[in-house]
């Protein structure tokens, strides 16, 4: 069946089986690599992507639900200028450690402070509940959303653009 769907910014199509999940289909197809292959029935949440507005199991989604819609990668959040907010403080602050569940953790918060842009820490812990790390813990990864948070809002943090064109 033929797919064709929006991701980070760019028109994109793919024959694939009916079996084809949305996971595979960005890593195999697209060879964005950044959603991760955990536990593949989606308890894990290295495989997070944003749908729609809406954090998503990659590896729980057909390719072919995703067809006509918008999907955003961790591949699509820095732009030309830098690092999103969430990527800069997750970085800067070590709230990962080996970076395997990092894409899925990113995503959620990502599309929990599109959302919200106002979490208080119990919606932080709620949100990124479905995503596991064996590193580090969790209290870096909340604080950063807090900090991230606090960077979105204000006026010196330059705006921005919508995912770049690949």
């Amino acid at each position: 069946m033929n797919v064709t769907l929006t991701v980070n910014g760019e028109l994109r199509s793919a024959s694939v089986p009916p079996e084809t999940t949305l996971l595979v289909l960005l890593r195999e197809h697209f060879l964005l690599t950044g959603a991760k292959t955990g536990c593949d029935i989606g308890d894990c949440g290295a495989c997070t992507v944003i749908v729609d507005g809406l954090a998503v199991n990659a590896c729980l989604m057909l390719a072919a639900q995703a067809d006509g819609r918008t999907v955003t990668t961790i591949e699509g959040l820095a732009t030309r200028d830098g690092l999103h907010p969430l990527q800069k403080v997750f970085e800067e602050n070590g709230a990962l450690q080996c970076g395997f569940c990092g894409p899925g953790v990113i995503m959620t918060a990502k599309a929990l402070l599109d959302e919200n842009p106002s979490p208080t820490t119990q919606e932080i812990r709620s949100a990124l509940a479905g995503n596991l790390c064996r590193c580090t813990g969790y209290v870096k990864m909340i604080d950063g959303v807090h900090e991230a948070a606090r960077m979105l809002q204000s006026p010196e943090t330059p705006a921005l653009a919508a995912p770049q064109q690949r």
